[in-house]
């Protein structure tokens, strides 16, 4: 995506408060609110399997993005704010990681049937058809880091809870490292 669009996760990158560029919500008790999400990319082969044409999918990558024209803070001020909302893209990541080889088991090694008339449809069906069953393990993984973004936002208070902050804080350490 262009640059400012979103921001992939990297052991070496840290939010800033100029990261978060929407306008806060004033309807919404939060102090800050950060918009994570996923993106996948993979590849598709075909192969012949009993004289029949199926497709393989292979090299799914996964991206933990920031959206910054989605995410915003009421003040700058909060160092402890920005690293609570600095774990939920982490806490991204870490959903990601513990999760990854499972999305890859479910469709690696495996042929499914195409449809289409001909080789060129046949492709365009393939490429389709796996991004939609794909993107399906993703909605469900997105779903997962929300319910556990839920529990990190309750467990620390939205980052005022110190002790429980700093237990994550040493769990999102290890992903730096």
């Amino acid at each position: 995506m262009s640059e400012g669009l979103v921001i992939d996760w990297t052991p070496d990158y840290s939010l800033k408060w100029s990261d978060f560029k929407a306008e806060s919500n004033p309807s919404v008790y939060e102090d800050s609110h950060s918009v994570v999400k996923y993106r996948f990319t993979w590849t598709v082969n075909s192969d012949i399997v009993d004289k029949k044409i199926m497709f393989l999918i292979d090299n799914i990558l996964l991206f933990v993005e920031f959206h910054p024209l989605l995410s915003w803070i009421r003040s700058e001020s909060n160092a402890e704010l920005l690293l609570h909302e600095q774990g939920c893209f982490d806490l991204a990541e870490l959903v990601k990681r513990e999760n990854f080889t499972n999305l890859q088991d479910q469709f690696y090694h495996k042929y499914y049937p195409t449809r289409g008339q001909n080789e060129e449809q046949r492709k365009q069906f393939a490429k389709e058809d796996s991004g939609k069953m794909i993107a399906s393990e993703i909605e469900k993984l997105q779903k997962l880091y929300d319910e556990k973004r839920k529990k990190y936002q309750e467990d620390t208070n939205f980052g005022q809870n110190f002790d429980e902050q700093s237990k994550y804080d040493l769990l999102f350490k290890q992903l730096r490292q």
